[in-house]
C-alpha cells in the first residue's frame, strides 16, 4: 500500500509528502529539506529528496499526548494550554498562526508569554491577551521516533478599545446641515459579529465591511437634522459572547450658543460648540487623529495631532509582539534594523519619532533579554537611522516628543549603548564614520595588551584610553573582551538639561559631543572599570560628567560622580578620569564660580576688617550717642545705622565662622547658620528702607511732625518682623523637600527657588531707595523757603540724601559685579572686585556713617579731649593757594550718610 507522494520540483529534485496517518520518521526529516515555507510549522510534513534517493513514510502510532484549554479567554486575562504527554518528548516548541495571516511564529519567553515543560506534560501561559493572540496555536514535538503536532483555534472576543470611532463626539448646525456619517471599525476576527447603531430612526446603517486591509468598518448615515443632542450607540454583538458597545456624542448648535467659527488653519474645521473638541482625519498613510478644542469663549485652541506614518505603527506594533514572545529574535530583529534604517526618513512629526524611537527601544530590551548578537550589517542599519535621528530639528520634532515623553532622548542613548555592545565577536573590528556617529570595537584576546586606545576624528578630537591594569582586571571568562566606543554628535542638544548632584547651582554651555563606551566579557557587560577620556577644544571651567539614566525620574541627568577633571595647561585639552563605563561629555561652565583660593583667602581677610570695622563703630556709638541725636530727624536715622550695624556685624561673623570651620551641609548647626545668615543680611536691606521711607516721609509731609512712640516700632516691626517672616517661611516651605540648602555650601539653594526669597526684597528695597534718591535730587533741584524745615532739620535731610548718593553707586556697583559673576563666571576679575567691594562693606559704614560725620568727630574730639581743628566740612576738592597753603575749592559735606551692605557671598556658587 503506498504511503508517500512525491512531485518532482523544478530544481530536479522531488518533493514527497505522506499520505494521512503516516508520517516521516524524525532523523529523515532532520537531514532534508522541508518543502514548506520557513515560517510554518509543517517542517515534517513534506519534505525534499534528490533522485533516486527515495525514502518512504511509516505508519504513525497512536498520539503521545493531547493539548486542551483551559477555559474560554476573555480580553486582559491570561491563556492557559497544556499538552500533557504519554511519552518521552523531545524539542518540544511552541507556535501561533495568528488570524489572516498565512504564516506562523514561534513563541518564545517574553513579556507576556511563559513557557514551563515538565516530566509528563508541557504548559504555554499568555498573560493579558488581546486580538493580538487569536489564532491557531500548535505544540510541535519529537516522541517514539516521529514529529507531532497538536492544535487548538483560540478566539478572544473583542473589547471596547478594539473598536475605533470616528468622530469621537460631534457639533453640528441645523441651518447649515446637510446630512452627517458616523462609523465603528473593528479589526478583522475569526468570530462573526453583527452591528447595529441605537437610536435608528431618522438613520440608514451600511453592514459591516472592509474599509481598509485588516478591518471592518460599520457607518451610520443621519440625513436630517437631531432636534436635540444625541448620543449614538455602536454595537457589536455574537453568539454566546458579550456585547460590545461605543457611543459618539452629537451636540446640536442652538441660537444664542457660543460657537468657534469656521477654519482652515491645519484642516477643515467646522463649526463647533464652545466646549467640544473638533476632530479630522489623518491624511492618507497616517493613522490617528488631528484634533482641535473649542474654548468656553469661542476661540480655536492649538492643533493637536496624533497622526503617525502606518509603517512607522506596523513596525512598532510588530517590535511590541517581539518583545511579548511572538517570533525569534535572532531572525525578527535584522529585519526590524532593515525597515527602521528605511523608515527613518518618513519621520516628520513628534509623534513619528516616538513612534520610531519606541521601536529601538524595544529592540534593544529584546537582545538584551535574549542575549541575541548582531552583524555588522544590523548595527550599521542602527547608527545610519540613529544618525538621521541626530539631524531632526530640535525644536519642532524633538521638544515636543520630550514634553510628551520626558525619557525619550535618554531612552535613544541608553539602547544606542546597550545594541552597540552587541555585535558578534567574528565581526571584531569594526568602525564605521557618520556626520553625527563614530563607531570603532575592538575584541582583545587572551594576551591583555599593554593599554587599549582609540582616536576619533571629531571636532573637537576625542580620544579613548583603558589602562593595562584596568584591564588585567576583567575576568576573561571566554579569552576575549570586546571594547565598542561610541561617539554622538549633536545628542547634547536634544538631552534634557538635568543635572544632578554638585551641578545643579552652575550654568553650563550644552555639551556637543557623547562619548559612550562598553566592555563585554563574554556575554557579561562590564559596569566598573577605570577609563580616561581627551576632550579637545574645551574651555572655560569644564567639568566630566556621565549620563545618568535613573536621575530625575529615570529621564536622565548628568553627574559628575565617579570622575575627576584634569585639565592640560599646555592645550585646551581636558582629560577625564572616570571608573566606570557609560556615556561621559563635558560641561564648559563659561558661568561657574572659580575654585579659587586666593578669593576664599580675601573672602576671610574682607570678613574680618569689616567686623572690626562695625566693632569699633560700636565702639564710637557707645562714646558720641548722646551728642548726634539732636532732633528726630538724626535719632531716627542713627537708630537705623545702629541696628544696619549690628544685623551686617552679626551676619558677617556667622558667614566667616562658617567658612572657617567648613560645616558640612549636613549639620544641623550649617542649617542654623544658613537660617541665620539669610534673617540678618536681610535685615540689614529693611533697615536700610526704614531710613530711606522716613526720608521720603520728610519731603512729601514737610509740616508733619514724626513721634518717637509711632515711628520707632514701625520701625523695629519693618526692620527685624519682616525679614523673619522671609526666613522662616524659606526655611519651612524649602526644607521639607529638600531645596532649602546647597549641596555643598552653608547658604540658600538657587534651583529650586529658596534664593529668591533673598534677592527678590534685595531688589526691591534697592528700587525704592533708588526712587526715593532720586525724589530728593529733584527736591534739591528747586528749593523752596516756604517747604523748609528748620535748620537744623534741613542738614539732617541734606545729611541722609548725600550718603545715598555716596553710597547707592558703591551698592550699585556690587549689586552689577554680581550679576557679572553670573554672565561671565569665565573671567576672574569681577569676582575679585565682587569680594573686595562686599566684604569690606563694614569699613564703609565706619569711613562714610562715623569717622566722616561732623557731629560724631566734635563729639569725639569733646570725649576724648584731643587737639583736633574746627572743621565744619570735610572736602573732596582742593586746590593749593600761591602760598602753597591747601584751600577748599568745592565742598561737599560728609554729614549724615545711611548705609547698607549686600550680602557679599550671595552670587557665589
Amino acid at each position: 500500500m503506498p504511503s508517500t507522494e512525491c512531485v518532482e520540483n523544478h530544481n530536479g529534485g522531488f518533493n514527497c509528502e505522506c499520505l494521512p496517518g503516516h508520517g516521516w520518521n524524525a532523523s529523515i526529516c532532520h537531514h532534508h529539506k522541508s518543502c514548506r515555507d520557513s515560517n510554518s510549522f509543517h517542517t515534517c510534513t513534506c519534505i525534499i529528496f534528490h533522485h533516486p534517493d527515495i525514502g518512504y513514510c511509516q505508519l504513525l502510532p497512536p498520539v503521545p499526548g493531547n493539548l486542551s484549554l483551559s477555559s474560554l479567554p476573555s480580553p486582559s486575562s491570561s491563556l492557559i494550554l497544556t499538552v500533557l504527554l504519554s511519552h518521552e518528548a523531545t524539542r518540544l516548541g511552541w507556535f501561533l498562526q495568528p488570524v489572516g495571516s498565512q504564516t506562523s511564529v514561534k513563541l518564545q519567553p517574553g513579556t507576556q508569554v511563559f513557557l514551563r515543560v515538565q516530566k509528563n506534560q508541557a504548559v504555554l501561559t499568555i498573560a493579558n491577551i488581546s486580538q493580538d493572540w487569536a489564532g491557531q496555536y500548535a505544540c510541535r514535538f519529537i516522541s517514539r521516533g516521529f514529529q507531532w503536532l497538536l492544535y487548538q483555534v483560540v478566539k478572544v472576543p473583542l473589547q471596547a478599545n478594539d473598536v475605533i470611532r470616528h468622530p469621537s463626539q460631534l457639533s453640528i448646525s441645523c441651518n447649515a446641515f446637510s446630512g452627517f456619517e458616523l462609523r465603528c471599525c473593528i479589526p478583522n476576527t475569526d468570530q462573526t459579529y453583527t452591528a447595529s447603531w441605537s437610536p435608528s430612526h431618522l438613520s440608514s446603517t451600511t453592514e459591516l465591511s472592509s474599509r481598509t486591509s485588516g478591518t471592518q468598518c460599520l457607518t451610520l448615515v443621519v440625513p436630517r437634522c437631531p432636534e436635540n443632542d444625541t448620543k449614538y450607540t455602536c454595537k457589536l454583538q455574537s453568539p454566546d459572547l458579550d456585547p460590545v458597545s461605543i457611543s459618539i456624542s452629537v451636540s446640536i448648535i442652538q441660537d444664542g450658543d457660543i460657537t468657534c467659527p469656521q477654519d482652515s488653519l491645519g484642516g477643515d474645521w467646522n463649526v463647533t460648540k464652545a466646549g467640544d473638541i473638533a476632530q479630522i482625519p489623518c491624511p492618507l498613510n497616517r493613522t490617528g487623529m488631528v484634533e482641535r478644542h473649542c474654548g468656553a469663549k469661542g476661540t480655536w485652541g492649538p492643533i493637536n495631532s496624533s497622526c503617525t506614518d502606518v509603517r512607522l505603527v506596523t513596525m512598532f506594533h510588530q517590535a511590541q509582539l517581539l518583545l511579548a514572545g511572538q517570533g525569534q529574535p535572532s531572525k525578527k530583529v535584522p529585519k526590524l534594523m532593515v525597515q527602521l534604517r528605511k523608515y527613518v526618513a518618513a519621520v516628520s512629526s513628534p509623534s513619528d519619532l516616538l513612534a520610531l524611537l519606541g521601536t529601538v527601544n524595544i529592540l534593544a530590551q529584546v537582545v538584551t533579554r535574549a542575549r541575541t548578537k548582531l552583524h555588522r550589517k544590523t548595527l550599521e542599519d542602527l547608527l545610519v537611522a540613529t544618525n538621521h535621528l541626530l539631524e531632526l530639528d530640535p525644536n519642532s520634532i524633538w521638544a515636543p516628543a520630550q514634553a510628551q515623553v520626558p525619557s525619550v532622548s535618554s531612552a535613544i542613548l541608553q539602547a544606542v549603548e546597550s545594541l552597540g555592545g552587541s555585535l558578534c565577536s567574528n565581526d571584531h573590528p569594526f568602525s564605521l564614520t557618520l556626520s553625527n556617529v563614530q563607531l570603532q570595537t575592538q575584541l582583545l584576546g587572551s594576551k591583555t595588551p599593554e593599554d587599549y586606545s582609540i582616536s576619533f576624528s571629531t571636532h573637537p578630537p576625542l580620544r579613548v584610553q583603558i589602562p593595562h591594569h584596568a584591564l588585567a582586571q576583567l575576568h576573561w571568562k571566554t579569552g576575549n573582551v570586546s571594547i565598542t566606543s561610541i561617539a554622538l554628535r549633536k545628542l547634547g542638544h536634544i538631552l534634557p538639561r538635568n543635572f544632578g548632584q554638585g551641578l545643579e547651582d552652575l550654568f553650563y554651555e550644552t555639551p556637543d559631543l557623547v562619548l559612550s563606551n562598553s566592555i563585554k566579557d563574554g556575554n557579561q557587560t562590564v559596569t566598573k572599570g577605570e577609563i580616561i577620556m581627551d576632550f579637545g577644544g574645551t574651555r572655560g571651567t569644564p567639568t566630566c560628567v556621565f549620563w545618568n539614566h535613573n536621575l530625575f525620574q529615570n529621564a536622565g541627568a548628568w553627574s559628575k560622580e565617579g570622575c575627576e577633571t584634569r585639565v592640560i595647561d599646555t592645550s585646551s585639552t581636558t582629560q577625564c578620569v572616570c571608573l566606570h563605563l557609560t556615556s561621559f561629555s563635558i560641561l564648559m561652565s563659561l558661568h561657574s564660580v572659580p575654585d579659587n583660593p586666593v578669593l576664599t583667602l580675601m573672602t576671610q581677610v574682607g570678613l574680618g576688617a569689616s567686623i572690626l570695622a562695625l566693632l569699633l563703630c560700636l565702639g564710637v556709638y557707645r562714646v558720641v550717642w548722646r551728642a548726634v541725636i539732636r532732633n528726630k530727624i538724626s535719632y531716627f536715622r542713627h537708630v537705623a545705622l545702629l541696628n544696619v550695624v549690628l544685623c551686617l556685624l552679626t551676619a558677617d561673623t556667622f558667614f566667616l565662622g562658617e567658612s572657617l570651620l567648613s560645616l558640612s551641609p549636613h549639620s544641623p548647626l550649617c542649617l542654623a547658620v544658613t537660617f541665620l545668615c539669610h534673617f540678618f543680611y536681610l535685615a540689614t536691606f529693611f533697615w536700610m528702607l526704614a531710613q530711606a521711607l522716613i526720608l521720603a516721609h520728610q519731603l512729601l509731609f514737610i509740616f508733619h511732625h514724626l513721634s518717637k512712640h509711632c515711628v520707632l516700632p514701625i520701625m523695629f516691626i519693618l526692620g527685624y518682623l519682616c525679614p523673619l517672616g522671609f526666613a522662616g517661611v524659606t526655611l519651612g516651605l524649602y526644607l521639607p523637600q529638600g531645596q532649602y540648602l546647597q549641596k555643598d555650601q552653608c547658604w540658600l539653594d538657587g534651583k529650586g527657588g529658596a534664593r529668591y526669597t533673598f534677592v527678590g526684597p534685595v531688589i526691591v528695597i534697592v528700587g525704592v531707595n533708588g526712587l526715593v534718591l532720586a525724589m530728593a535730587v529733584m527736591k534739591l533741584l528747586r528749593p523752596s523757603l516756604s517747604e523748609g524745615p528748620q535748620t537744623e532739620k534741613r542738614q539732617a535731610l541734606l545729611g541722609v540724601i548725600k550718603a545715598l548718593l555716596i553710597l547707592m553707586p558703591i551698592f550699585g556697583l556690587t549689586w552689577m559685579l554680581g550679576l557679572a559673576t553670573l554672565m561671565d563666571g569665565g573671567n576672574e576679575i569681577p569676582h575679585y572686585l565682587f569680594t573686595v567691594l562686599n566684604t569690606s562693606q563694614g569699613i564703609f559704614i565706619l569711613l562714610f556713617g562715623c569717622l566722616m560725620d561732623k557731629k560724631v568727630r566734635e563729639a569725639l574730639h569733646k570725649r576724648l579731649c584731643c587737639i583736633l581743628p574746627a572743621v565744619s566740612t570735610v572736602s573732596l576738592f582742593w586746590r593749593h593757594s600761591p602760598a602753597g597753603m591747601c584751600t577748599q575749592e568745592s565742598p561737599f559735606q560728609k554729614d549724615e550718610i545711611s548705609n547698607f551692605n549686600f550680602a557679599f557671598n550671595f552670587f557665589k556658587n
